[in-house]
């Protein structure tokens, strides 16, 4: 079976980035990822619009230029981060060796193109509640990995937007 994606012009597309194996490397090295991301914005134009790293996996939405590089926008990071990861890669599976991975990152990612501002709002809510959601913390603004600070200076969300409190008060709440 193929997979097959499709690239619509000026849209926004969410990504999932998971490690192998769901090692937890993301933020014990994530100076190293963040200069991956820089050094693919050297070769690809794309805006970040929404991150958030959890330590075995990277959500995030971006615009990029050329609707057909968020392909190689993915590949430039993963490569980057996998090529200057020197840390105990365990070791990969025949399929990795045979094209030549170290098995840092699952081969696949998740992606969906974003269509509309309802699609997009409700994108950037999952991913900045994602820390939450995994029992990381439990309130989003105690999360130091994400977006959601820069979305919080910019008065698109308040402070205490998505704390486990408020969402454990909302199911206690009679609607009858």
């Amino acid at each position: 079976m193929n997979y097959r994606r499709i690239f619509v012009p000026n849209s926004y597309v969410h990504l999932i980035i998971v490690a192998y194996k769901r090692k937890s490397i993301f933020i014990k090295y994530i100076d190293l990822l963040r200069k991956a991301f820089e050094n693919s914005k050297k070769y690809y134009q794309y805006e970040i619009i929404s991150i958030c790293v959890l330590p075995d996996h990277i959500h995030l939405i971006i615009n990029p230029n050329n609707i057909l590089e968020y392909p190689k926008i993915i590949t430039s990071i993963k490569y980057y981060f996998s090529k200057n990861y020197d840390v105990g890669v365990e070791t990969p599976t025949y399929g990795y060796i045979n094209k030549g991975e170290k098995g840092v990152f699952q081969r696949r990612y998740f992606e969906h193109t974003i269509l509309n501002q309802n699609d997009l709002n409700n994108h950037i809510d999952y991913i900045h509640y994602n820390p939450v959601k995994h029992g990381f913390v439990k309130n989003v603004k105690d999360w130091e990995y994400s977006s959601f600070h820069k979305f919080v200076k910019q008065n698109l969300y308040d402070e205490n937007w998505g704390s486990l409190k408020d969402i454990n008060n909302l199911k206690n709440l009679s609607f009858e």
